[in-house]
């Protein structure tokens, strides 16, 4: 058996928890904020194809009515 170490407190627990997180925590801020603008551009095209295709068929479904007078 080993004889027992000094004693680990919650600070140094503390510390090396903020060591290990602090990386990820920036990757994750970064991932978000490109994910974001992934997630805008996607909605933007979506709503201009939706757009495009509302449009051609309110053409092709569109009544012509001539009046003549006799």
């Amino acid at each position: 058996m080993t004889p027992p170490q000094e004693k680990i407190t919650r600070d140094q627990i503390e510390a090396k928890f903020r060591e290990l997180t602090g990386d990820v925590g920036d990757e994750v801020e970064g991932a978000k904020s490109q994910a974001v603008t992934v997630g805008l551009a996607v909605a933007v095209v979506v709503v201009a194809v939706v757009f495009l295709i509302g449009r051609r068929n309110g053409r092709r479904r569109s009544t012509v009515v001539e009046v003549r007078r006799i």
